[in-house]
């Protein structure tokens, strides 16, 4: 029983490692720059999007962050739901 217990529980560790892994490598921060120069000229730049990741540990900047709470669905960035994301890391008051 004990054997079964320990084996469910370090497959379950596996299996969110991997998806962590996962959501690390989807990373991409800046838009490429054909995507950049499609934009009309009195648009301003978008420099980030939605790619998959939703975690602080995946943000490179406060303004990212800022940028994926505002803009992108089942992000994991705000714990104690002030508005401000990734306080510990990014965002400091």
């Amino acid at each position: 029983m004990f054997r079964l217990v320990l084996l469910v529980l370090l497959g379950l560790v596996a299996w969110k490692g991997v998806e962590h892994y996962q959501d690390k490598r989807q990373a991409t921060t800046v838009a490429p720059a054909a995507d950049l120069a499609l934009q009309a000229p009195n648009q301003p730049a978008q420099l980030f999007r939605c790619d998959g990741r939703k975690y602080c540990s995946q943000m490179t900047s406060c303004a990212e962050a800022t940028y994926f709470l505002k803009n992108c669905p089942g992000v994991k960035m705000d714990g104690n739901g002030d508005g401000v994301p990734c306080e510990q890391q990014w965002c400091r008051p």
